[in-house]
């Protein structure tokens, strides 16, 4: 089981939502790359990173902050030889910014808005870099939302993650919207019910407060969940990032 810590970016800022809602911000940091550098050094391996500006718009809003964290990666790379793993969402909507973001060092891009407007660029996409494409599926009341969880499709979330996985998507993001940012603990059940209908790999995300929706989690990883994506519970300190890599282990 992978713990992944999220680092959201808005306005050039970390920040963290609740429920996707863009009125229900708390900023906490000017410098995303300080906070990779946080992560990193408490343990993560991975980090999840999420252009919300561009979730919405669909441009790279978010680019130099992206950027800047991928630097602290690379220079904390040659001082500990030790290798941390990338992954955004957020606005990519076209090719040529799948090929941008993952020549510019991402090791994953994510599609979600894309992946129901245009199905097809999951396909050309995972063809031309297989094993880097992966889908965001977040949900509301089962229904899949877009455009930064603005609008709320009749997609429902099961139907479109066997659709993509058809298409070529390595794996899949699978968030409930209900619980994202309100630690309310992890919807396990939806997110296991998700990966038995799948061959590859789900994360969860949304929701995780404590060690235990950990330990919950990795209790049906056999079933093909294989991380978890945390967020506010790091930032508000409700659980430290070594409790939750030591739920994992």
């Amino acid at each position: 089981m992978i713990v992944i810590p999220a680092i959201d970016i808005r306005g050039g800022r970390c920040v963290r939502l609740v429920q996707g809602d863009y009125a229900r911000e708390t900023v906490f940091g000017d410098e995303p790359a300080d906070m990779a550098r946080r992560w990193i050094s408490e343990g993560a391996t991975a980090l999840h990173l999420v252009d919300l500006d561009g979730a919405k718009s669909g441009r790279r809003d978010n680019e130099q902050a992206v950027k800047g964290i991928l630097r602290a990666i690379a220079e904390n790379a040659e001082t500990s030889r030790t290798r941390t793993t990338t992954q955004l969402g957020g606005g990519i909507r076209d090719i040529a910014s799948v090929e941008f973001w993952l020549d510019a060092g991402l090791d994953r891009v994510i599609l979600g808005t894309a992946a129901v407007r245009e199905p097809s660029l999951v396909e050309e996409a995972a063809r031309r870099f297989p094993g880097r494409v992966w889908v965001g599926i977040d949900a509301r009341d089962g229904k899949v939302a877009t455009d930064g969880w603005t609008r709320t499709t009749e997609h429902t979330a099961a139907v479109l993650a066997g659709e993509m996985q058809a298409l070529g998507a390595a794996g899949v993001i699978y968030t409930d919207i209900g619980r994202d940012g309100t630690g309310k603990g992890v919807n396990v059940e939806a997110t296991a019910a998700l990966a038995d209908c799948l061959r590859v790999p789900v994360f969860a995300s949304g929701g995780v407060h404590s060690r235990e929706d950990v330990v919950r989690l990795r209790r049906v990883g056999g079933r093909g969940v294989a991380g978890v994506i945390v967020g506010r519970a790091l930032y508000d300190g409700t659980v430290t990032l070594g409790d939750l890599l030591a739920a994992a282990r």
